[in-house]
């Protein structure tokens, strides 16, 4: 039951990132859209910070799952390791 619980967790995460780069997809096309029509500057913008932020949090959804992957991980003798919260601080860090 334990083994399944994860997965599950982290098939939910990968259908909301999925969801929100989907979005942000779209959101995208309508950028695109509002530059070739010569749409006003400021809305332009607004929705190019929408996309942007949308990809943002996209980001940060994948390097969280992973980092919850990682925090228990299984070392090459079988044996569970756990990574320290400092371990996990500088993984997290050299992603920035």
């Amino acid at each position: 039951m334990g083994i399944t619980e994860p997965a599950t967790h982290a098939s939910g995460d990968l259908r909301k990132t999925l969801n929100r780069l989907k979005r942000a997809q779209g959101q995208l096309g309508a950028v695109i859209t509002a530059v070739e029509s010569g749409a006003d500057c400021r809305a332009v913008v607004t929705q190019l910070a929408a996309v942007s932020s949308a990809i943002d949090r996209a980001g940060f959804t994948i390097i969280s799952s992973a980092m919850k992957e990682c925090l228990i991980d299984s070392g090459a003798d079988g044996e569970t390791q756990q990574l320290s919260v400092n371990e996990l601080e500088k993984l997290f860090l050299s992603l920035a």
